[in-house]
């Protein structure tokens, strides 16, 4: 899957010129945390999110702090001015994270994970054109091909096989793999509950097995 098969197109925006309070009432509105914000041109220019607004004058915030000493000037100026402005622009992220639209799922779902975000914004020659929340990876997921592994015990043997060497951390630990009548057996030198557990969940997650069977403390049958 690419990023244009999962984001959302129906895009709620902000202008750089709107009211903080007008963005919290547009977020609330429309049950989401955040927003992104685009200039007269449709430019994306910056993300005002929940937590850009939690740390706003109107709460309480504006004192000093144990962090604001370590501050220069102009830092502790320009954290006064997105806390205490009225308008969007000041108050929003500047720059956000952005991704192309044919980029894969797995590179905006790394995104989030990397940098702590919950949306993405989707940018064709600069220009808005959806936008990616974790809850569009979601929908991703209940959507995702199934796996579509041939029927019969050495179709079954010969997908655990070579998953078993995909990126899972059972590299080299040479396990032995058996199916009779869908029931995956497994022997090798798996010592971890880690690793005994992505076995199985690999062992399970292809179709057609029925059960799996761990023999790891056994010799492998010659």
């Amino acid at each position: 899957m690419r990023v244009k098969d999962v984001m959302t197109t129906v895009v709620v925006k902000l202008s750089p010129d709107n009211s903080v309070r007008q963005a919290a009432r547009i977020m609330l509105d429309n049950h989401v945390s955040g927003l992104p914000v685009v200039d007269d041109a449709g430019v994306l220019v910056g993300i005002l999110s929940e937590g850009d607004l939690i740390r706003r004058t109107e709460l309480g915030w504006g004192g000093p702090t144990a962090a604001d000493a370590t501050l220069a000037a102009d830092e502790r100026a320009h954290a006064y001015v997105r806390r205490s402005s009225w308008r969007v622009g000041d108050a929003m992220t500047a720059n956000p994270v952005t991704i192309d639209e044919h980029a894969p799922i797995g590179r905006v779902a790394a995104l989030m994970q990397d940098r702590g975000i919950k949306r993405v914004p989707v940018l064709r020659d600069g220009r808005l054109i959806g936008i990616v929340s974790r809850a569009d990876l979601l929908q991703a997921i209940l959507s995702a091909k199934q796996d579509d592994t041939a029927a019969g015990d050495d179709a079954i043997r010969r997908s655990i096989l070579i998953r078993l060497g995909e990126n899972t951390g059972l590299e080299g630990l040479d396990i032995k793999v058996a199916v009779s009548d869908g029931v995956v057996h497994l022997w090798g030198n798996v010592e971890t509950d880690d690793c005994r557990r992505a076995a199985r969940i690999l062992a399970e997650g292809v179709r057609g097995v029925r059960g799996v069977v761990e023999h790891y403390s056994e010799p492998y049958p010659q």
